[in-house]
């Protein structure tokens, strides 16, 4: 008995390991992926064994074979749709019908006081999710829009740490009024910017642009809207993020100027060309004439000293962030502390930022909804008004900047207006330190009253308490070894936004979809300052903190600016059958900002979509996944003009009281209670598509805005004691192109690639000023041209000797800038100034290629300014070309170089006549911005180490930059402002402005 039942049992484990085998046995698998809608084949689609890097892709009539084991798991996926996973078992033939994935036509997008699905809108938005957000390692939001959203001009000029970009939302309107968006963060419109957001705390960016879409903001919104979401929990097991990277940067470049050799040939050309250095090689006896001991002993030794890099280093940028989120049913989170640091690539600057943010929703019932946004920031910016480069390029190189006992020489030459540049980065000899501390808060509650019905009721308290230090030591260029002087600054600002919203959405008979949004805000602004500015500070140990020491306060100032905003908003969404949309929206704001009479403005905007892509006779074409045509109309205002400029002021005045001294106050401004909004309107035509199943996508838009009443200073003659007050006046235009380009370029057999494209084309004009279609000379404006251009005399070429007689003509001589005759006269006068261009670019392109492949990932993003202008102001602050200070290293004519690039240098003048010609030059530029690899570790081996995955990667931000300013003329970065801003004339680059640097950075992504 007990033999039969081994045998069995021997016999039956024999068929189990023989099954075994079969089963794990790999064999060949045929099989067609076909389209579930026409029954077509899909061609391309990768079919992959699960857990393996095994895979291959159907053939041109979805047809694919493959050899797999009876357990393995088919992954099957192409792009437009859904995937899907079979087990193979005992199958030899497997046949699949691939679902349409209409994921992005479906996707949510925030629009104000509530979303939308993409396929619904029929405003102008441009999207920035997490993910190109993550790409790049930027120190401010505002850098993450660049090249990433259509109709956005995105500019940073430099590397100063801290600094934030300049955004332009299609174009500038205004004169005097601001021209900044409106930035909107978990609900809640601020007043006191985004940088001080940490840029790994955003889900996503939205940009309101037309009318239709920025109308629920109001008179705030005029300038466009940035709206901000920033990450929250979900349901789910408790997850723990950590991301970390670290990165080493370096200039990419910077200014040149002479060397030691350089300057003495340069300083002997400025004497030659007044009779005061014979011609032809130098000699020591004719250089002692003109040069001082100093600088012939450096002459005789070869010494020579570079300043310029004496002030730059080596820089670094870290940052280092920690967030749990989660939640319950009832309770989710978002927990994150961040710490950023940035070292600039100039001596003295560096900014450093600590953030801590909580998000949480809690569902009370089923019909109460709570939640709270909250960020604590805590920053310190170091040189901010800084920049010791300016003095380095000026100062001798043939000076003594060190004794021989290794002393630091104050003095490097007798030139007594210049000091030593060393002297300036001291310890404790400049100090230029600014300390924020910032919360900002969202808290809301939700109430479903019935059905489709709710109230919602938003509160944002923000919070900024920002101290500005300053100290400059005896023993600088300011205070050339006199009195030490220090400044304080100190400003406390709370502003706080309320606003009541109710909405009501319902379907109607399956093919009526109402959506009502009706919202009462008010927003509240007080701005406290205090500032105190002293001299003759006893001990520079005491930097700014105890002036009150100090034997004379130069300055002390207190100011209070409070501003209140008013608003009512309606805004009606109706489609049919989601095939026929409109959105209609009314919004009144009153604004404490204007005079008695005209407070209240009225805004009106309206919008209609068309989804042709649901009509019949094109539903049947398989190609087109959408297409739908917008059209908008609406008018916005602009209220962004300090306040208290309808007002007649007094100012404080002195005079004489019986042959003494006594102060009074006078009328110092004309109050204009008549002061309106300033109304921009637009009209705007989008059409968004998508084919292929997404293989491509993207929106086309063309608008056009004409700005009226614009708010601008009325110059007034000044014998009437006024030089004049602000009005309404005169209108600006501006029209656009926007292209936005999405395609899937290769999707298989693991590979990926897809690539994004942005185009802008924005042209701004002035249609008229105070005296209709008449230039303003003396302001700069001019009928048809940008708000902003260059005017002035065009420099072609330098007289040569063969042009003597002709110069002698214009009052010139051989050697020097000739300048155009404009209006051909025979004489060079104000009357030959002319336009010379605009720092508005002609357009502004973005391109993001991403590249992934079994784990590895790969994306970099091009960046182009295309068609502007910049002012070099190194070409005039550092190009006197008198032979007294350094000079930029250029090719200046001599007789024996007759070139037509720059003049002689020339002892006698203090400027090169019509030196300002010299200082324009192409803006245009090409940017590699981003090139970024990762690597993902496989999920097993990240289980093994007790973590859900796992990310690698290295990138560099920034390695080249293509310009005719900087191969050509060796400059730096021509990336600027368009309007002036941060110490930084409006498209000037100058010595503000930080040398471009090149960041290499690794990073880790972990989650747990």
């Amino acid at each position: 008995m007990r033999k039969k039942l081994l045998s069995k049992f021997l016999l039956s484990m024999i068929f189990v390991f023989l099954g075994i085998q079969l089963f794990a046995q790999e064999r060949s698998i045929s099989g067609k992926i076909i389209s579930a809608e026409d029954g077509s084949g899909i061609p391309g689609v990768s079919v992959l064994i699960k857990g393996t890097k095994t895979g291959t892709s159907s053939d041109v009539n979805g047809n694919f074979k493959i050899s797999a084991a009876n357990s393995s798991v088919l992954l099957i996926t192409s792009v437009g749709y859904l995937p899907q996973e079979i087990t193979v078992g005992s199958k030899s033939q497997i046949d699949v019908k691939l679902l349409a994935d209409n994921t992005s036509l479906s996707e949510v997008v925030v629009v104000g006081y509530g979303t939308q699905k993409k396929s619904q809108m029929t405003g102008a938005i441009s999207s920035v999710g997490a993910k190109e957000i993550s790409e790049l390692p930027v120190t401010n939001a505002r850098q993450a829009l660049q090249g990433r959203a259509a109709g956005v001009d995105v500019v940073q000029p430099g590397s100063k740490p801290g600094a934030g970009p300049q955004i332009r939302i299609r174009g500038r309107r205004s004169f005097n009024a601001s021209n900044d968006p409106l930035y909107v963060v978990d609900g809640i419109p601020l007043s006191g910017g985004i940088d001080d957001i940490n840029p790994s705390d955003i889900t996503s960016m939205e940009v309101l642009k037309d009318a239709s879409a920025t109308a629920i903001y109001g008179s705030r919104g005029a300038n466009g809207v940035v709206i901000i979401s920033t990450k929250r929990g979900k349901v789910g097991k408790t997850v723990v993020s950590v991301d970390s990277y670290y990165g080493v940067n370096q200039q990419l470049g910077t200014i040149q100027v002479m060397n030691g050799a350089e300057f003495a040939e340069y300083k002997r050309e400025s004497r030659r060309a007044v009779g005061q250095y014979p011609l032809g090689a130098a000699t020591a006896a004719d250089d002692a004439k003109i040069f001082e001991p100093r600088e012939l002993t450096s002459i005789a030794t070869g010494r020579s000293t570079d300043y310029v890099g004496g002030m730059l280093r080596a820089g670094a940028i870290q940052s280092h962030q920690v967030s749990v989120s989660g939640g319950s049913d009832k309770t989710t989170f978002n927990i994150s502390a961040n710490y950023f640091n940035d070292i600039g690539v100039v001596k003295m600057q560096d900014f450093t930022r600590y953030t801590f943010r909580v998000n949480l929703d809690h569902q009370i019932n089923n019909k109460i909804k709570v939640g709270l946004s909250t960020l604590v920031v805590n920053s310190m910016r170091n040189g901010e008004n800084l920049n010791v480069l300016g003095g380095a390029m000026q100062e001798n190189p043939l000076g003594e900047p060190y004794d021989a006992n290794g002393n630091l020489v104050f003095l490097p030459t007798n030139d007594g207006l210049r000091t030593n540049p060393f002297a300036e980065i001291v310890p404790g000899a400049n100090i230029d330190e600014n300390k924020r501390f910032r919360t900002f808060n969202s808290l809301y509650g939700e109430w479903n009253i019935a059905k489709g019905l709710k109230y919602r009721v938003n509160f944002g308290p923000d919070l900024t308490i920002g101290r500005a230090g300053r100290f400059i030591g005896a023993f600088t260029n300011n205070n050339r070894g006199g009195n030490a002087n220090g400044a304080i600054s100190e400003q406390f600002l709370f502003n706080w936004t309320l606003e009541n919203v109710i909405t009501y959405n319902r379907k109607f008979k399956d093919v009526h979809n109402v959506n009502f949004t009706g919202l009462q805000s008010i927003q509240r602004d007080r701005d406290e300052r205090t500032s105190i500015s002293v001299n003759g500070i006893p001990a520079e140990s005491e930097s700014y903190h105890r002036l009150g020491d100090a034997s004379q306060i130069t300055g002390a100032n207190t100011d209070l600016i409070e501003w209140t905003l008013l608003s009512y908003m309606g805004r009606l969404n109706y489609d049919y059958k989601e095939k026929y949309l409109i959105t209609a929206t009314l919004r009144a704001d009153g604004s404490s900002r204007f005079g008695a009479n005209t407070k209240f403005g009225l805004f009106p905007s309206v919008a209609v979509g068309w989804n042709m892509s649901e009509e019949p006779f094109i539903k049947d074409i398989t190609a087109i996944d959408q297409l739908k045509l917008r059209a908008s109309w609406g008018a916005i205002g602009n209220q962004a003009i300090n306040p208290y400029q309808t007002q007649a002021l007094l100012g404080r005045t002195a005079y004489a009281w019986d042959n003494a001294a006594a102060y009074g106050y006078r009328p110092n401004t004309i109050g204009n209670p008549d002061l309106r909004w300033e109304t921009s309107t637009t009209k705007n035509v989008g059409l968004d598509f998508s084919f292929l199943r997404g293989r491509i996508s993207g929106t086309a838009e063309y608008y056009v805005t004409n700005t009226t009443n614009l708010l601008a200073p009325q110059p007034l003659p000044t014998s009437i004691g006024f030089g004049g007050f602000t009005t309404n006046i005169g209108e600006t235009q501006n029209t656009g192109l926007e292209l936005t380009l999405s395609s899937v370029n290769v999707d298989k057999g693991g590979f990926n690639w897809t690539t994004d494209l942005i185009f802008n084309r924005n042209r701004e004009s002035i249609i008229e000023l105070a005296n209709g279609k008449v230039d303003d000379i003396g302001a700069g404006r001019f009928i048809g041209q940008p708000l902003s251009v260059f005017f002035d005399y065009k420099k072609i070429g330098i007289w040569q000797t063969s042009e003597k007689d002709e110069a002698a003509k214009y009052g010139d001589k051989v050697g020097q800038i000739k300048v155009q005759d404009y209006n051909n006269d025979g004489k060079i006068n104000a009357d030959d100034r002319q336009i010379l261009g605009s720092a508005v670019p002609s357009f502004t392109a973005g391109l993001t290629n991403r590249f992934s492949y079994k784990g590895f990932d790969l994306s970099f993003f091009v960046f182009a300014r295309v068609g502007q202008m910049i002012r070099s102001r190194f070409h005039d602050n550092v190009n006197q070309l008198a032979g007294r200070y350094n000079n930029l290293s250029l090719n200046f004519w001599t007789p024996n170089n007759p070139t037509n690039e720059f003049p002689q240098p020339v002892v006698t003048q203090e400027f090169p006549k019509y030196g300002s010609s010299l200082t324009y030059f192409e803006g245009s530029f090409f940017k590699i911005r981003n090139i970024n690899i990762g690597y993902n570790i496989p999920d097993a081996v990240a289980k093994k180490w007790k973590m859900e995955s796992i990310r690698v990667y290295a990138s560099i931000q920034q390695p080249l930059i293509l310009a005719e300013y900087r191969q050509k003329y060796k400059g730096i970065d021509p990336e600027t402002y368009v309007d002036g801003e941060q110490g930084v004339g409006g498209g000037e680059v100058n010595t503000n402005v930080s040398p471009a640097t090149s960041v290499l950075t690794f990073g880790v992504n972990l989650k747990f």
